[in-house]
């Protein structure tokens, strides 16, 4: 979907500041926020496709004001109450019981069978890649074109990366589709490429720096369309 998150290749947002030293954690509640994404994604309570999604609906304020580990709460506590896992009216009232009285002490349980499992999903991760059951509509060294697409959902096609020429410069076999596992539409797997992508064609200008997007087979069509 379009969105304050397709910031890929645009301008004037100023000169990216990078902290020296810069810590994994600025604050405590940052590491909890890691730790209840984690969890929850872990658990299978919700893909990391939708965990994407859930923050790409964020507003553009709060989108903007918010900083990573925001964005991660955002979008657990949108997947929970959308999956009827988590109570819209309890989870608001808690909030504002813990603005209240900051100092609260917040409830603790000790799950070892969840810390085995999840030492092992980190370990390990979730593999996205699937038997392939159909042949690659593409191979290296094809020239295609990216699609024109504006969908109402999550696509991993960026804006600016749109209705484009580029060339297939790697091919990585069949992986989960994120345009429909976002959705609860399955995993619909297709065949994903490597597309290399000129800056002349990306924003006109007559440069040698080339942009590698990992795209997905409906994603593309051949050139010569």
């Amino acid at each position: 979907m379009n969105g304050i998150h397709d910031v890929g290749g645009m301008d004037g947002f100023g000169k990216i500041v990078v902290e020296e030293n810069e810590p994994v954690f600025h604050q405590d509640w940052e590491k909890r926020a890691f730790g209840i994404l984690l969890g929850t994604l872990g658990q299978g309570l919700y893909n990391l496709d939708e965990m994407r999604h859930g923050w790409e609906r964020m507003t553009p304020v709060d989108f903007l004001t918010s900083g990573y580990y925001g964005h991660w709460l955002s979008t657990v506590e949108r997947n929970l109450v959308e999956k009827n896992i988590l109570d819209a009216a309890e989870l608001e009232a808690r909030t504002k019981a813990f603005l209240t009285d900051p100092d609260a002490q917040v409830p603790n349980r000790v799950n070892p069978d969840l810390v085995s499992h999840m030492k092992l999903v980190v370990q390990y991760g979730a593999p996205t890649h699937r038997e392939a059951t159909t042949a690659p509509r593409f191979k290296v060294g094809d020239k295609i074109k990216t699609r024109n697409i504006n969908p109402s959902g999550h696509t991993r096609l960026p804006r600016y990366a749109r209705d484009k020429y580029g060339v297939i410069e790697a091919a990585y076999g069949v992986h989960v589709l994120p345009d429909a596992h976002a959705h609860g539409e399955g995993e619909n797997p297709e065949h994903l490429y490597s597309v290399r992508l000129e800056a002349d064609e990306l924003w006109g200008v007559q440069q040698k720096e080339t942009v590698n997007i990992d795209l997905w087979e409906s994603h593309l069509e051949p050139a010569s369309n």
